[in-house]
């Protein structure tokens, strides 16, 4: 089990406090690997921009260090799940569309066709203007209006 000390100082940052005693101010949780390997390969990262800490494997730390990540870690990677496409204000970009996902409907504006990534699996990436990033676990998984939509941009 690793043994590193995290906890939060009184203005809510994350302070790391090494296996030498020494107190790092201003922690950030970085994941290499946030949507194929999201508890594999976290990096604590110093206010200087270096490096503190690997983690190979979240659950390699104490139950309290690792809720406190995770916590910190969900902030920072907000990817709402794509869930259903509505419709979309035009075939060509950029275009309004009007979806559905695990946290409620919303609208973003796609800016280019390049802003729709694909990843392993059949999952999606896509990227709004507003720099949200939205997810598609299963493209195969949506409902046959909203994968009629989504075909015309991939």
């Amino acid at each position: 089990m690793l043994d590193i000390q995290l906890n939060r100082d009184s203005f809510g940052r994350l302070v790391l406090t090494d296996l030498d005693g020494e107190r790092h101010v201003g922690i950030v949780p970085v994941r290499a690997f946030p949507l194929t390997a999201p508890d594999h390969g976290i990096s604590l990262v110093g206010s200087d921009g270096r490096e503190q800490v690997w983690i190979d494997n979240i659950d390699d730390l104490p139950a309290a260090t690792r809720a406190l990540l995770q916590e910190d870690l969900a902030a920072r990677d907000f990817a709402p799940t794509l869930l259903k496409l509505h419709r979309v204000s035009t075939f060509g970009v950029p275009s309004t569309w009007h979806i559905s996902t695990d946290r409620g409907e919303t609208s973003f504006v796609l800016k280019a066709e390049e802003d729709i990534r694909r990843l392993e699996g059949g999952a999606l990436l896509i990227g709004s203007a507003q720099g949200v990033q939205f997810r598609i676990n299963d493209v195969k998984a949506l409902d046959r209006a909203s994968k009629k939509l989504l075909e015309r941009f991939l």
